[in-house]
């Protein structure tokens, strides 16, 4: 199965012959299939994973199959090819066995909120000049023209920062350890620590 959710640790490093390599480590919790969509029912094929946080929600939940998707806590959906639909059932587990032959995953999450900044940081400007006299050290600038009379959609300004989702492909998988259901990849995850990264491959 191409996917896999993860809780994110810390970052850390490992020896791998001469250097130190930078990995962060992920923490897969248990991981099942509570849900199977199809073209025919749903319009378009996927299935639905939830995280297990506590096992005797689990006990509860695994003899009632009139539960309704959203009785459950955590959920992520992935999207499927319509052919390969058989191979999965529900109550199905993920592992970490999918993992055996991986050397590069995908990596989605949600960026950290700056909260509201200001142009230069927001977007890496260099600033204006900073010598004895000049009074715009820090100042957007002008944002307009004289036609037409507005300011131009997608302009680069102050405003929220960040808190979107990202993506990073081809991050090189260095750690499986399928007994502590750990993993660890190379360099640093998008969002902070216990938050949830979908992995694909």
């Amino acid at each position: 199965m191409p996917w896999i959710i993860a809780k994110k640790v810390e970052m850390t490093r490992i020896v791998k012959g001469d250097k130190f390599i930078p990995i962060t480590l992920l923490e897969v919790p248990v991981l099942k299939i509570v849900w199977i969509k199809t073209i025919l029912k749903d319009g378009y094929s996927a299935i639905l994973i939830w995280i297990i946080k506590n096992k005797k929600e689990w006990e509860i939940k695994k003899d009632n199959i009139f539960l309704s998707i959203n009785s459950f806590t955590t959920v992520r959906e992935f999207l499927l090819k319509e052919e390969d639909i058989e191979k999965y059932k529900v109550w199905d587990d993920v592992t970490l066995d999918v993992l055996e032959w991986v050397t590069e995953v995908n990596l989605t999450s949600t960026s950290k909120w700056k909260w509201f900044t200001w142009a230069m940081k927001k977007h890496n400007f260099h600033g204006w000049p900073a010598w004895h006299g000049s009074k715009f050290h820090r100042a957007l600038g002008s944002i307009g023209n004289r036609k037409p009379r507005r300011t131009h959609k997608w302009k680069k300004m102050h405003g929220h920062h960040w808190d979107i989702k990202v993506t990073i492909k081809k991050v090189p998988l260095e750690l499986v350890n399928k007994e502590a259901s750990i993993i660890g990849v190379r360099w640093g995850v998008p969002w902070a620590r216990n938050s949830l990264v979908s992995i694909f491959f």
